[in-house]
């Protein structure tokens, strides 16, 4: 039960914050539109700076606003009831016609109160930092009244942007340790990121599920944290974290998903049964939080490199995927509707140990989809390769477009 004094209290020193906010834009604000009817859904990971963003987008608005941040301890305790307390506050106001509400999947039910307010003429932006409750409540009672927008720590262009550091090899190393969480690429203070965890790991996950063994939850996070870029099963992670069901691996995956801490890349099929059934590679959702959870005396940039290229190409799309066949690999399939358009491979430099392997992965790729031309992404190399009919481009991976190489742009 919360108070109207207490809610007009945080209300107002959430507001002062916000306002005198200064932050670095963020890419995606050019892609948000609050339009009637619609609530704009914004979601990703913890402290990816979904609050900072909505703070830039309120600075675009000429309508009078509310933001709500539910995420704080003066509203633990918020629940579906207290929505009154809050329309009482809104009833005293009435130019206010834009409601800012961060984090708020925390509030069971919460939904119901969103769609009233859209039904009421409100304009409505909504964070969050779980998946599946916030796609599980947008396919009921917001059914076609929402759009979704996804945020990620910052891209590589904006980790430069914001660092005022220049393109190029140098950058892209300092980009591959430091990862993008904006408050640690501000201050490189590793106990950001230890927070971070913790908060995903115990109140995002062990907490929110009743998880008591957190301790398997814990192994299962290293295990997939030094396994990036590597295949992984349920069955076969039953046996590493010492767990007896397969089914409790799937839960603790699908938790960690949900959170927006690793994705999970399928094996490319025609047939989805396959696509479903086959081991999936990991990735990290931030080379900033590998070391934090696994220090290691190895730097590992392979993996990491490989890592940092898929999350760019996660930005553009969801239609991701890995080619295994033949006995050989290519590390990304990109995909529109389940059709591949854009074959790429990846190795931080290519040698004479590796030059067959990585070409003729890719090419083996190409001659399968029937493409004529593929990349490799390097960090600094540029070259071109023939095969025959078919061209490989090798490119540094800070000169790179991804979205004009998936749209065919790309020259």
């Amino acid at each position: 039960m919360i108070r109207l004094s207490d809610l007009r209290s945080v209300i107002s020193l959430q507001r002062e914050t916000i306002v005198n906010q200064i932050s670095y834009q963020r890419s995606l604000l050019n892609d948000l539109t609050v339009l009637d009817g619609f609530a704009l859904i914004i979601s990703g990971i913890r402290r990816c700076g979904k609050s900072t963003l909505l703070a830039q987008l309120i600075s675009k608005q000429t309508d009078k606003w509310l933001f709500l941040n539910f995420d704080t301890p003066r509203l633990f305790n918020f629940e579906f009831p207290d929505f009154r307390i809050l329309d009482e506050i809104l009833s005293g106001d009435k130019h206010v016609r834009n409601l800012f509400l961060d984090e708020i999947q925390i509030v069971e039910g919460w939904e119901v109160y969103v769609r009233g307010k859209l039904d009421e003429g409100y304009k409505v932006v909504i964070t969050g930092s779980n998946a599946t409750l916030l796609s599980r409540e947008l396919g009921t009672k917001l059914t076609g009244r929402h759009i979704s927008k996804e945020l990620f720590p910052f891209s590589y262009d904006e980790f430069c942007g914001y660092t005022s550091l220049q393109p190029g090899r140098e950058s892209v190393m300092n980009y591959i340790e430091t990862g993008g969480f904006p408050q640690y690429v501000l201050n490189g203070n590793p106990d950001i990121l230890h927070a971070l965890i913790n908060d995903i790991l115990y109140r995002d996950i062990a907490v929110r599920y009743n998880i008591r063994d957190d301790r398997s939850l814990k192994r299962l996070l290293m295990y997939m944290v030094t396994n990036i870029g590597n295949l992984v099963s349920a069955n076969k992670l039953k046996h590493v974290i010492d767990v007896k069901s397969t089914t409790t691996v799937l839960e603790y995956l699908s938790f960690m998903q949900q959170s927006w801490l690793f994705h999970l890349l399928p094996k490319f099929s025609w047939s989805y049964k396959k696509q479903l059934v086959n081991p999936r590679k990991v990735y990290l959702i931030d080379n900033g939080l590998h070391d934090t959870i696994n220090p290691s005396f190895t730097k590992d940039i392979g993996r990491k490199f490989e890592n940092l290229v898929f999350w760019e190409l996660r930005r553009i799309t969801e239609d991701l995927f890995y080619y295994n066949e033949n006995a050989r690999e290519c590390d990304f399939v990109v995909c529109n509707k389940n059709r591949p358009q854009l074959l790429i491979q990846v190795c931080t430099e290519l040698h004479s140990d590796n030059f067959d392997r990585e070409r003729n992965g890719l090419l083996d790729a190409m001659n399968y989809f029937d493409k004529s031309k593929g990349y490799i992404i390097t960090l600094d190399q540029s070259d071109k390769i023939s095969a025959g009919n078919k061209t490989i481009e090798v490119i540094p991976f800070y000169k790179a477009d991804f979205r004009k190489m998936r749209s065919g742009a790309w020259a």
